[in-house]
């Protein structure tokens, strides 16, 4: 309720109240009829009941808290304000300083209301209570207001203040509560809540209820990567572009760093794959030096069979660059080292899968396709597309070379510390210069699947590309889907998988006749085996194609 003070003499004025005294008064004597249930007026029936007449002696000291409803005067006490507050300004329109010329005093008479209000805006006094009574520019007084509480005591009942509110107060002192005045009953050992929600945590913020008061309202959590960390917070503001916010939703934290680490599961076990597969293509390689003049690698094509174990091993060994922290140095050798020697272990596929065709296709003597099976063919496909592959990785190299970039967009809660590729162009040309490598390779191997032979690569070289293809087919949806370190596993994986599958298609099957079946890495068996075929070396005459100096060259003819 609106805030009250002290009235000097109104108490005694309301006590002295009297027919006599303020016969003027237009309201005293309907006043005194209603107060005593009497009349004035003499001869005076209502309905043939006669009606006590006033005497004038009747006592109104015991009647003015009940008429007068003494407890609560808030509306009395701003009546009273608003008497002084037009006195107060009618004397400083009616005041002037004597001595000047310029400045006329006012007349009562030629004042306007006009006038009367606009030194009521600027015309502060004193009220009883020692209070400052000002006006603000609308000419409305600063609000205050007294918290009372309804206390019924011997069956009556009487408002007593308790506190007061003060809206233009500071922070803490708007609201003063005295606590020992409240009554309570029995059943009460607590004050009540006077709000109509909870207050809300940190990490949350109000929402008003439509249609209800403000003090009504929902507590809703601050959304991922933003924050509140006082209660009742109206608003969530929104962390920095590199933190983000904790659990609670109270603070912000800095954002974790990802990239696939040494340290971590993933990237031990990636590298554990890659040192083991390293590991198995050295040992074939060594193997195959070991044994490069037995009958099974010279039909091979040992020269393309060790360029084709290297690139594998330097394949497995490429993973590495690909785990740690991205650097200056890794992030530009990444992608062009793969490729490269990626290239390379393809065109050398592509060579043995065009040597083999060239083999069976030239058993004539007078066969003009006998002059290409030397090593020119091979070493001329294999330089060829590394060449080509290289020169793309060198304008990449120059035009945009992929670089260490810190990552916030991607994902919210973390920073990707990744290889930027730079110009993402040069990225798809070099995969799909491997990609169609393979694509021939595969082609080339699948016309040549049928030839006879038991060291007819082809089928071998059909199935190997088959996983190959399959493998990089997968890699695609895959690496689109994924971010951060699991984009590089996905790579690395992809890397180990098909390289594995071109040296388990390919040579781990004459591993396996070389250390385990060594009584078929014979000449007589092998011409055994491929008499099946269009060439059979048992009834070789002058005019029938000297199959073994093909598959079995000589130092002078080939490889």
């Amino acid at each position: 309720m609106p805030a009250t003070g002290p009235m000097p003499g109104f108490k005694e004025f309301l006590q002295h109240l009297h027919p006599s005294l303020y016969h003027t008064h237009p309201f005293i004597r309907p006043f005194w009829e209603t107060a005593f249930n009497c009349t004035s007026m003499e001869n005076t029936t209502d309905s043939g009941n006669p009606v006590t007449l006033c005497t004038q002696e009747e006592d109104l000291t015991g009647m003015i808290p009940a008429l007068f409803e003494m407890f609560d005067l808030s509306y009395t006490y701003h009546a009273y304000l608003a008497v002084y507050a037009y006195a107060h300004a009618l004397h400083a329109l009616l005041r002037c300083r004597s001595g000047t010329d310029h400045q006329q005093c006012d007349r009562v008479s030629g004042i306007q209301p006009w006038k009367v209000l606009r030194s009521l805006k600027r015309t502060p006094f004193w009220a009883q209570s020692d209070d400052v009574i000002t006006f603000d520019a609308n000419g409305d007084i600063s609000t205050s207001y007294d918290i009372v509480t309804i206390q019924i005591l011997h069956g009556h009942f009487q408002l007593v203040t308790v506190g007061s509110f003060t809206p233009e107060g500071s922070l803490g002192h708007r609201i003063v509560i005295n606590s020992s005045q409240i009554l309570w009953k029995d059943q009460f050992s607590q004050i009540p809540e006077s709000m109509c929600s909870s207050s809300c945590v940190p990490g949350s913020r109000r929402v008003t209820r439509l249609g209800q008061p403000p003090c009504c309202f929902d507590c809703v959590p601050c959304s991922a990567g933003e924050i509140s960390n006082s209660t009742d917070a109206v608003e969530c503001p929104r962390c920095p572009h590199d933190q983000w916010s904790n659990e609670e939703r109270t603070r912000c934290v800095p954002k974790i760093i990802e990239f696939l680490s040494h340290q971590e599961p993933l990237g031990r076990i990636l590298m554990s794959m890659a040192f083991m597969f390293s590991f198995l293509g050295l040992s074939i390689l060594l193997t195959f030096i070991k044994f490069k003049d037995t009958p099974i690698i010279k039909a091979t094509n040992r020269e393309l069979s060790f360029i084709l174990l290297v690139s594998l091993v330097l394949c497995f060994l490429c993973c590495l660059v690909f785990i740690g922290q991205p650097s200056e140095v890794t992030c530009p050798l990444r992608q062009t080292f793969f490729s490269v020697v990626f290239s390379t272990c393809i065109s050398s596929v592509l060579a043995k899968t065009i040597m083999v065709i060239l083999a069976f296709k030239a058993t004539q003597l007078n066969s003009p396709l006998r002059k290409w099976l030397g090593p020119t063919i091979p070493r001329c496909v294999v330089g060829l597309c590394s060449g080509l592959q290289m020169v793309i990785c060198s304008v990449w190299l120059h035009q945009s070379p992929p670089f260490p970039a810190l990552n916030a967009e991607t994902e919210n809660h973390k920073i990707i510390f990744e290889c930027n590729e730079g110009h993402k162009l040069f990225f798809y040309m070099t995969l799909g210069f491997l990609g169609l490598l393979a694509m021939i390779s595969f082609f080339v191997a699948f016309l040549a699947r049928n030839l006879p032979g038991t060291y007819n690569e082809a089928k071998l070289i059909t199935f190997s590309m088959l996983v190959f293809c399959c493998v990089w087919i997968s890699f695609i949806p895959a690496y689109l889907s994924t971010s951060g370190k699991y984009t590089v596993a996905v790579q690395i994986f992809a890397i180990l998988a098909s390289s594995a599958g071109l040296m388990s298609c390919i040579f781990l099957p004459k591993c396996y006749v070389i250390l385990l079946r060594p009584d078929k890495n014979r000449r007589e068996f092998l011409g055994n085996i491929i008499c099946f075929g269009q060439v059979r070396f048992h009834h070789q005459t002058s005019s029938s194609p000297n199959v073994a100096g093909i598959l079995f060259p000589t130092r002078e003819s080939y490889g």
